[in-house]
């Protein structure tokens, strides 16, 4: 098939979001994807292998499926594509650069813009037994603001297939990301995503990750390089683990800029999975300060489950201010009791207590996303999956 045809074909497939199915659009508004696109500057869906919505609605904001990117913006290729992420890092990143057509979004935010809603992106799995790789691209240039929902999930009924994400964000002098990513996957799916992120002077990146639905395996470990001066990046991990899965989540933080600093906190329910909480942060500057929080709350390991907390600094610069915590346990019983004395059932008082536990406070969380932590909580707090 030549060049041209494999353009129109993409483009052929583009749709509105409204146009989506009721079954995927309810299954992708459990991961925050507005499909009517209220309350959205913007809409990206990829559908198993294909782009089936790219939509800006915003001024200064471009969203492009990346093969079009990269056909219209030479520069893309050789200042950003495959810089944040080497493409030899793993044989999931040679997967994906071997891909002819790659596919993912990108995203870039003009100088001084700044969107007045979430740009959501929806990178859905319809078929078992099939691998998606992905390949995405975010820029903010300077004083550029864009809050990025990512809502990853596999259709109703799809128990298996293996998801390759690669995520690359460039976030330029006093620009700032916050990147949300909803992950809601079959009990057989395998995950793999890979970031990296680079931060100029005065940057600040945000980035909130939550499995609400526990994969069979996830294995992420995002990259970031704080580079200038007063650059900053604080991550939220919110993770359910249950029997059959391993989440393996950390984050590597490079401060090489002056007065950078970095921030990790992660947050973990254990009903029987395996999980592993890592961290590193590494301080190569003056005045830069750095913290890592790992907590977990293990209800029920079963046969083989864990909480493995791994919270990691590294200090090379004589004024690093570092530090780092870790804690696991189980519910007290006193906090039941107290509860239950004003007035609230076992059961209640321990749903309460696991999503207060969970309760991060991030920013752009629909009703439904709300609901889905109470329902973690509430499954968390019988001891079921």
């Amino acid at each position: 098939m030549s060049k041209i045809s494999t353009v129109l074909r993409r483009v052929a497939k583009l749709i509105s979001p409204g146009q989506v199915e009721p079954p995927d659009a309810k299954v992708m508004s459990s991961v925050g994807i507005h499909i009517e696109g209220q309350d959205r500057s913007g809409t990206y869906i990829l559908r198993d292998f294909y782009p089936l919505c790219a939509l800006g609605q915003t001024d200064g904001l471009e969203l492009l499926p990346i093969a079009d990117a990269l056909e219209k913006y030479a520069w893309l290729r050789e200042k950003y594509y495959w810089q944040a992420v080497p493409a030899d890092l793993d044989e999931y990143t040679a997967r994906c650069a071997a891909e002819p057509e790659p596919q993912g979004y990108f995203v870039r935010v003009k100088k001084g813009a700044k969107t007045p809603f979430p740009v959501q992106a929806c990178l859905y799995i319809t078929q078992g037994n099939v691998t998606q790789t992905v390949h995405n691209v975010v820029i903010l240039e300077e004083d550029a603001e864009l809050h990025l929902i990512t809502g990853c999930a596999t259709r109703t009924g799809v128990r298996s297939a293996v998801h390759l994400g690669v995520s690359e964000h460039y976030i330029g002098r006093n620009a700032k990301l916050t990147n949300t990513m909803v992950h809601s996957w079959g009990p057989d799916v395998e995950v793999y995503p890979r970031s990296g992120t680079i931060v100029e002077a005065g940057g600040t990146f945000v980035s909130n990750y939550i499995s609400l639905r526990p994969a069979r395996s996830v294995q992420s470990n995002p990259r970031t390089w704080l580079n200038g001066e007063g650059a900053s990046a604080k991550y939220t991990t919110i993770i359910l683990g249950s029997r059959g899965s391993t989440i393996d989540t950390g984050g590597d933080v490079y401060l090489n800029g002056k007065n950078s600093s970095a921030e990790l906190a992660h947050r973990a329910v254990c009903t029987g999975g395996r999980i592993y909480q890592r961290g590193l942060l590494v301080g190569n500057a003056p005045g830069c300060r750095a913290h890592v929080d790992c907590a977990g709350m293990l209800l029920d390991a079963g046969e083989n489950g864990f909480i493995e907390a791994v919270p990691g600094l590294r200090a090379l610069h004589p004024e690093a201010r570092m530090s780092h915590e870790a804690s696991i346990g189980k519910i007290a019983p006193e906090q039941v009791a107290y509860l239950q004395s004003r007035g609230m059932s076992e059961r209640e008082a321990i749903s309460l207590i696991i999503r207060g536990f969970l309760d991060a406070d991030i920013e752009g969380f629909s009703p439904k996303l709300d609901a889905r932590i109470a329902e973690i909580a509430e499954l968390a707090g019988h001891g079921e999956e």
